[in-house]
């Protein structure tokens, strides 16, 4: 299967089709990922009109958890989110820079270790993640400017992160899609390969991947999806074994098609 991965500006380099709606709060500049909403994680979406460089945001349909679907664009389908959320939510097409949804704020007297230690899932006596090493557009807006993403557009994983996780609790059950890589990849090994990658380029067929940053994992690898129930062991094993970190974030530099058994080549900066 062929995936085409895009480094246009206004998307930031993504792989085409990732991301391209939002559900905000109806007329307010706030998305409601899944991380505030868990119910989310209970819905399935397919593409009815292919995804283009063109039309980034082509139409989809949305499969509520009760099994009715919905299709965006058309009557019906902010009301059935809006009922399935119990607020007023609506969806969003990727909107352009200069739209770019405000940040928001905790409210006026939250304690803010206390709201960061709910969203990234971590106890009392465990370490917040340093989001200092975020670019300035990922931590002044809620989403970058042009895209949808949490901060990079690209996430990455190997086999072998989840084999580490599996060993270390067998437990739980690391399904991929409690984390969502865009991209898996069977690198050999053991343990958490992928952090040995940051500051490298890896080129997979003709495509190239910058390497930025490790991916600090938050509450949603612990929600319920699909028949995997709720599992806070998911973060209390990710940060014993790796730092609160599952993947890393890359960025696209020469644009291409990838292809599932493409080979990876890890690349120093320089080339």
């Amino acid at each position: 299967m062929a995936r085409r991965c895009s480094p246009s500006p206004s998307i930031r380099g993504a792989l085409l089709g990732d991301r391209v709606w939002a559900v905000k709060e109806e007329g307010l500049n706030s998305i409601q990922a899944a991380k505030k909403s868990p119910v989310l994680m209970q819905c399935s979406v397919r593409f009815v009109e292919a995804p283009s460089s063109t039309s980034r945001s082509s139409k989809v349909a949305i499969k509520l958890p009760e099994g009715n679907e919905v299709r965006s664009g058309e009557a019906g389908a902010n009301a059935a989110l809006s009922t399935l959320l119990g607020r007023p939510v609506e969806l969003s097409p990727i909107v352009e820079p200069q739209n770019a949804f405000g940040r928001k704020a905790p409210p006026a007297g939250t304690d803010v270790q206390a709201y960061l230690r709910d969203m990234f899932a971590r106890t009392a006596d465990e370490p917040l993640p340093d989001l200092f090493e975020f670019p300035a557009d990922v931590m002044a807006y809620e989403a970058p400017p042009g895209t949808w993403f949490d901060a990079y557009p690209i996430l990455l994983m190997t086999t072998q992160s989840f084999s580490a996780l599996s060993t270390a609790r067998a437990e739980s059950n690391f399904d991929v899609r409690r984390f969502r890589p865009n991209i898996l990849i069977d690198a050999g090994g053991s343990g958490f390969v992928e952090n040995s990658w940051i500051g490298k380029h890896l080129r997979i067929g003709a495509t190239v991947f910058a390497i930025e940053l490790a991916c600090p994992r938050c509450i949603m690898t612990t929600h319920a999806v699909d028949e995997l129930p709720k599992d806070p062991k998911i973060m209390r094993t990710l940060v014993q074994q790796n730092g609160g970190n599952a993947g890393v974030y890359a960025r696209v530099v020469p644009p291409g098609v990838i292809r599932h058994g493409d080979v990876c080549v890890l690349e120093s900066r320089g080339k």
